[in-house]
């Protein structure tokens, strides 16, 4: 859901700011503007981190955490992948033509998102009997 309602939102503000509707503003750092996805992949980086080191218990805080850590993997993802255009073309492509390739990105990964959300307690009783069978061959 972070990563739908982050795209929602940014797409929002960008279409506010390219039509001067305040309070909305890039963001310029050193006279230079940030796009957004500059964040969205520190957001990542962060996030895979943390995954990879902190979240690895059981207990209810590092599911906690990892509930956390999941929607700051959305909402990183929502960011960067707003901005594939910029990514594939180089140059501020947002509301052109071009830019459609982010739409296009956004939507194979909420889609690869939706299978992997869904399908996972689909699959599980299935891979458990995989799991069996291959123990029970074992023998």
């Amino acid at each position: 859901m972070s990563f739908f309602l982050t795209f929602a939102i940014v797409r929002g503000m960008v279409f506010c700011i390219r039509h001067q509707i305040p309070p909305f503003h890039y963001m310029i750092m050193g006279g230079r503007h940030v796009h957004h996805l500059v964040p969205g992949i520190l957001i990542l980086l962060a996030v895979a981190m943390d995954g990879c080191v902190i979240c690895t218990g059981s207990d209810s805080s590092s599911i906690r955490a990892s509930i956390f850590m999941s929607i700051l993997y959305g909402v990183g993802a929502a960011l960067t992948l707003d901005e594939f255009a910029l990514w594939l073309n180089l140059k501020d492509v947002y509301f052109v033509r071009e830019g459609r390739s982010s739409i296009d990105a956004v939507i194979l990964f909420g889609s690869l998102l939706a299978v992997g959300g869904w399908g996972a307690p689909l699959c599980s009783p299935l891979s458990e009997r995989a799991r069996r069978r291959q123990i029970i061959s074992a023998f």
